[in-house]
């Protein structure tokens, strides 16, 4: 069955050469039905697994496509996606994530934001196993364009994908900004029991920092946020607030195994760097200020 699909993409591959050949009737390629076969071939390399044959074909799709001024752009941006697909089936991801991205900027420049941000989305789930900065980095343009176009519900959702991995990455200063952006965007959108939660990531975060102000400042913001005041999540924050501040470890210690905070996203839950420093510091029975 290989061996038929590659004899099978050599001939698209060979008509496609053909319809790029000129003479003395024939003044210019055909770059539209050269396009076309390229296409084809990459399809037929793709199912025999012949991966880097399927990637350059695609990438001879997009340059005809080039050549042809009258075909959509959004056509070039496709086969330019795929060649990066390509490249993720062979496990070479920053190549992969080179085509992805470039694609993206073509997409953009077409006028189809949103399939550029669909697009940043699913190269940061790509990239995210072998490098999380890469992935916060996609994850936020991503963002940013589904921001630009007032799609908040999706820019949210990205933004809070970006302030995980900022978490898990350490680099705490820059996810408590991500975290607030995220808060602000879910209160725009009226979606506030999600407003209660990014409160409490807010405050086990500046508390890693050993910033008790920051802190106290979120929850005391938050008091505005309808239905905060008294709300489950509010309490809990102003118990463990008071815990710290009062180096009560038995009272932090009960707020970060309650099943608020454990049932929480896995990177700011109690097994966060977070709650993790609090509860070794509560068990410890070192200072807590």
């Amino acid at each position: 069955m290989a061996a038929q699909k590659i004899n099978e993409a050599h001939e698209h591959i060979a008509k496609a050469e053909k319809c790029l050949k000129t003479s003395m009737t024939k003044w210019k390629p055909d770059y539209d039905s050269a396009a076309s076969e390229y296409a084809k071939a990459a399809v037929c390399f793709k199912n025999a697994k012949q991966y880097e044959q399927a990637k350059d074909a695609y990438l001879k799709e997009a340059e005809n496509h080039t050549e042809n001024k009258t075909y959509p752009l959004v056509c070039v941006c496709v086969a330019i996606e795929q060649a990066g697909m390509m490249m993720k089936e062979q496990k070479k991801m920053p190549e992969a994530i080179q085509y992805i991205e470039k694609a993206c900027m073509m997409y953009m420049e077409n006028g189809t934001p949103d399939t550029a941000a669909m697009a940043l989305d699913r190269a940061g789930k790509l990239i995210e196993p072998i490098n999380l900065e890469k992935a916060v980095d996609l994850y936020q343009k991503a963002a940013g364009v589904f921001e630009n176009e007032d799609r908040l519900r999706q820019a949210v959702e990205l933004l809070g994908k970006a302030s995980r991995l900022l978490v898990r990455l350490r680099r705490l200063d820059e996810a408590a900004v991500a975290l607030l952006k995220e808060k602000n965007m879910y209160k725009e959108i009226e979606n506030f029991p999600m407003c209660f939660k990014k409160t409490t990531a807010q405050v086990l975060i500046h508390l890693h920092r050993g910033d008790y102000v920051a802190a106290d400042k979120c929850v005391r913001e938050s008091y505005s946020l309808p239905g905060y005041s008294g709300s489950e999540d509010c309490i809990a924050m102003e118990t463990l607030l008071q815990g710290y501040d009062e180096q009560d470890e038995d009272q932090v210690y009960r707020v970060c195994n309650s099943p608020l905070l454990k049932y929480m996203d896995n990177d700011v839950s109690t097994q966060s760097p977070a709650c993790v420093k609090l509860l070794s510091q509560a068990q410890t029975g070192r200072n807590l200020s």
